[in-house]
């Protein structure tokens, strides 16, 4: 069997492992956005497909397609969805389970907006890509904004940048909150454990929490919770 993961993630990574220990020929994709990704085992590729019709010319080399992309890669799935010759399944670790303190919304935009009514020095981990949305609002607010790699947006003079990632501390984070008096975290629903300890930081400091809900997944994509499931799935296509 010729498998393509769709990774990115530390469950993408832990699948490559198991799969190449029975054997199974897997090839591991990344976008590319990250400057030094954490490399699976198996064959890499890095570099964006082209769209549907470039994912599609390239699956031909393949038997199966496990989609182990971050929960927010909404594009990346969506493709893999609209590509339907082969097996595919999609591998999404569940979210972070609901806290009722937690000021929940839609979009980064809201995440700005809500950030500014409830404090006055923000801690972003909302990744680079999105920091742009939050310059209106938050804009003249000593942001820290914390992200994997430095982003090509002039952030404006009172943003502190840190570029670093996980898996994080406990204790690392009530440090950074308590040393930047961080007084409302901006996050999103990622789930899984690398990230978590800011979340329980916040919590033991008081500190608000905004979070960005996921998006939704595509339709009619068969959907597991864990590497375990996934690995399963495999064996059963063999």
């Amino acid at each position: 069997m010729r498998l393509l993961i769709l990774g990115g993630t530390s469950e993408a990574r832990e699948l490559a492992v198991e799969l190449v220990a029975t054997g199974i020929d897997v090839t591991t994709s990344l976008a590319g956005r990250v400057a030094r990704p954490r490399l699976p085992v198996g064959e890499v590729r890095i570099g964006g497909f082209g769209g549907v019709p470039g994912l599609r010319s390239a699956l031909v080399d393949y038997d199966a397609v496990v989609d182990a992309t971050h929960p927010f890669a909404v594009g990346m799935s969506a493709n893999a969805a609209a590509c339907t010759d082969i097996p595919l399944l999609r591998l999404a670790r569940p979210g972070w389970s609901v806290d009722p303190t937690w000021h929940r919304v839609e979009t980064h935009a809201q995440a700005a907006v809500a950030a500014a009514r409830l404090g006055q020095r923000p801690l972003l981990t909302i990744g680079r890509q999105q920091l742009a949305q939050f310059v209106p609002a938050l804009g003249e607010r000593p942001v820290l904004a914390r992200v994997v790699d430095v982003p090509t947006l002039d952030l404006p003079p009172a943003w502190e940048l840190i570029t670093d990632r996980g898996p994080y501390a406990l204790d690392d984070e009530l440090a950074l909150l308590a040393r930047h008096r961080t007084d409302v975290l901006v996050t999103k629903d990622s789930g899984g454990t690398y990230t978590w300890p800011k979340m329980a930081a916040a919590a033991q400091l008081g500190v608000a929490v905004v979070i960005v809900d996921r998006p939704p997944g595509p339709d009619d994509v068969p959907t597991v919770p864990t590497v375990t499931a996934a690995v399963a799935w495999v064996k059963e296509l063999l």
